[in-house]
């Protein structure tokens, strides 16, 4: 019985979830960033590398996050989101078998 291969049979599971991995960390990064480096500098490279990753999801999670959550907080907010989201992408795409199993790997020895 052949199985499938783990890297190239499942790579749009890899590409997703990784790609959202780097996005969610980043923007607890930038959280962080902002909080502990005081007076963050425009002319930055790493801040600047950290806003131009993060700023498409956070606009995203501005639609949906309540008003009253204060901007400096916004990017830990849509942290939670990409995580919530991540999870239940990944969830249907092991429901429909576009993502390794753990019996996959198990019956494969």
């Amino acid at each position: 019985m052949t199985q499938p291969h783990f890297i190239w049979s499942y790579l749009p599971f890899w590409i997703v979830t990784y790609g959202l991995s780097v996005v969610l960390w980043s923007c607890v990064g930038r959280f962080m960033l902002a909080w502990l480096v005081p007076a963050i500098q425009p002319s930055n490279y790493i801040w600047r590398a950290f806003v131009k990753l993060t700023d498409p999801a956070i606009y995203a999670a501005r639609w949906i996050t309540p008003s009253y959550v204060r901007a400096g907080f916004l990017p830990l907010v849509t942290g939670f989101w990409l995580y919530w989201i991540k999870l239940a992408i990944g969830l249907v795409m092991l429901q429909a078998g576009w993502a390794p199993s753990l019996s996959q790997q198990a019956a494969g020895g």
